[in-house]
């Protein structure tokens, strides 16, 4: 599988709207009708993606649009960026800010909804023991990166310099 499919899967499921998990739903059944080799290679594009968009201001943007954020978290919330699309995706990769952009995260900064899809980090599994009735190969472990490098995702006045816009949605004090 490569990018250009692994996005289209993605978009197709998402064409019909419906939540980040209904799109993960649609995804893995759209998934498990391929060969299993297609359905691995999904899981490994997947990793790939979660490694390339492991990056401290995406965290950092995830912790404020989510009120917080763990590993875990940062997880789900990438998984629920994947649904956004491929062009939404990589836009808030190269610049995170550009997520206040998105209506869903309008939508959160007035409800306090949290934004993930854990789902949606397991669409090959669930697709491949759908076909095969067998879990997926055991692949090596998503990168981390160093927690050494993490800002303090607390301090307001960088919060507002690097995310003006996702500062201004989610009520920051404005800048003195």
């Amino acid at each position: 599988m490569n990018t250009n499919e692994f996005w289209a899967l993605i978009g197709e499921a998402a064409r019909d709207g419906g939540t980040p998990d209904t799109v993960a739903d649609r995804a893995a059944t759209a998934l498990a009708r391929r060969d299993p080799s297609e359905i691995v290679g999904f899981e490994r594009h997947l990793r790939r993606v979660l490694d390339a968009s492991y990056k401290v201001d995406l965290f950092g943007a995830a912790y404020l649009v989510n009120g917080g954020c763990s590993d875990e978290g940062f997880d789900a919330f990438r998984g629920w960026l994947m649904v956004q699309g491929r062009e939404a995706f990589a836009r808030a990769v190269g610049e995170p800010d550009s997520l206040a952009e998105l209506a869903a995260v309008r939508r959160a900064a007035l409800t306090g909804e949290e934004l993930g899809s854990e789902r949606m980090l397991g669409v090959a599994a669930t697709a491949h023991r759908e076909a095969t009735g067998e879990g997926l190969p055991e692949e090596p472990a998503t990168k981390r990166p160093n927690t050494d490098d993490f800002w303090d995702f607390d301090d307001e006045d960088e919060v507002r310099r690097r995310f003006p816009r996702l500062a201004a949605l989610f009520n920051e004090a404005p800048a003195e």
